[in-house]
């Protein structure tokens, strides 16, 4: 009970430290895209420039400025001018379409044309990503010259919805790396402090479990773990039959596969190194499993 607790443990403490990292790596891929957001929403802020100065040269004003565009809100622009322009619906579509599909957040949209003067609306349209769901109208008809802002909305799902598709992009790539290192970094399982402060007597050899050893004639031989495991449940009930669906329980079922063939390969390797003590074998117990026999 006390080495299932142990092991169990173990994997309680590498599950936490998974998880962990999984949780650290989420938060910086979000301040990540935060600081992408700024970058992003600058840029758009240019290219919303870049969309007033080729109003201007198609109206045919060459010299005057396009004011600095104003962040009315959190996905709202306005870009006004130093002086009044005519403008034709189709190129102002044209336009912004070409201009804003450089910007990757900018999905879906609603241009409205003011006039300065009272605030009306001259013209407005609406894009969308997916193109059957555009609202154009009135394309072919030029505007007269006056004094105009161009409102620019867009759709707050088209940040959110990038974001989002980051951070859950990369959440299979995590668990996957999270699985290799939990796969890869297995709790070595240890043997129960009340049974291995002692060195075992089986005839003249001498089982020192905690230092995973023999002592035979004078003579060290050195373990594997599984070895150790193997001979302590042996060590603990000599010259008693032991179930081999014992053995493999107690020593593989936790890692989460149990070969059968592995039981009898670490049998013939103890036996090996039991060898020179004639007194001592491990010996099968047909229909049963096996047992160490010790003769006095």
């Amino acid at each position: 009970m006390s080495n299932s607790r142990n092991l169990l443990s173990g994997k309680r403490k590498y599950l936490f430290a998974l998880v962990l990292l999984l949780f650290i790596s989420v938060i910086c891929v979000a301040f990540s895209i935060a600081g992408n957001d700024d970058f992003d929403i600058a840029r758009r802020e240019v290219l919303l420039r870049k969309v007033g100065d080729e109003l201007l040269s198609q109206s045919g004003d060459l010299t005057s400025r396009v004011l600095p565009v104003k962040k009315i809100s959190a996905n709202e622009y306005q870009i006004s001018f130093e002086k009044d322009l005519t403008f034709l619906p189709d190129s102002l579509v044209n336009t912004t379409s070409r201009l804003l599909a450089k910007d990757p957040l900018a999905r879906d949209y609603v241009v409205n044309v003011l006039n300065s003067g009272n605030a009306s609306v001259t013209y407005g349209y609406a894009i969308s990503e997916n193109k059957k769901n555009d609202i154009i109208a009135c394309k072919g008809r030029v505007q007269p010259k006056a004094s105009y802002m161009i409102d620019i909305k867009f759709k707050p799902a088209g940040i959110i919805t990038a974001k989002n598709g980051y951070l859950l992009g990369s959440l299979p790539f995590l668990a996957f790396i999270g699985f290799i290192v939990l796969r890869s970094v297995k709790p070595q399982r240890a043997l129960p402090d009340d049974q291995y402060t002692s060195v075992f007597t089986l005839g003249s050899v001498l089982f020192d479990a905690r230092n995973r050893k023999l002592i035979i004639n004078r003579k060290t031989i050195d373990l594997t773990g599984t070895e150790t495991r193997l001979l302590l449940i042996f060590a603990l009930s000599p010259n008693q039959p032991i179930e081999r669906s014992r053995l493999q329980k107690e020593i593989w079922e936790d890692e989460g596969v149990i070969v059968g063939r592995s039981l009898d390969m670490f049998i013939s390797k103890l036996r090996k190194k039991l060898e020179p003590d004639s007194n001592i074998n491990i010996v099968v117990i047909r229909g049963k499993g096996y047992k160490l026999e010790i003769n006095s």
